[in-house]
């Protein structure tokens, strides 16, 4: 079964980032955000309509696009 993808997180749900599949550009900016693989990460929130998603990795809070998320994978969920 594959890992779940970052979008499919529920708000207030940790994870842990397991691959990162994202065009090249895109995945520069995500390194430089703090998105490694290995990272916990945590939905802060999700806006309606398949809206963006705030989400907290390390110290540092970031919206990002929906379908940005989708090229995530995280590892099992975790609820705080």
């Amino acid at each position: 079964m594959p890992e779940p993808k970052l979008s499919s997180l529920h708000p207030g749900d940790s994870a842990i980032i397991r691959a990162i599949s994202a065009e090249e550009g895109l995945h520069h900016r995500l390194l430089a955000l703090g998105f490694r693989i290995g990272k916990e990460i945590h939905l802060i929130r999700r806006a309606w309509f398949s809206g963006p998603l705030q989400v907290r990795i390390g110290m540092t809070e970031v919206i990002m696009r929906r379908s940005d998320a989708d090229k995530i994978r995280v590892s099992h969920q975790t609820t705080r």
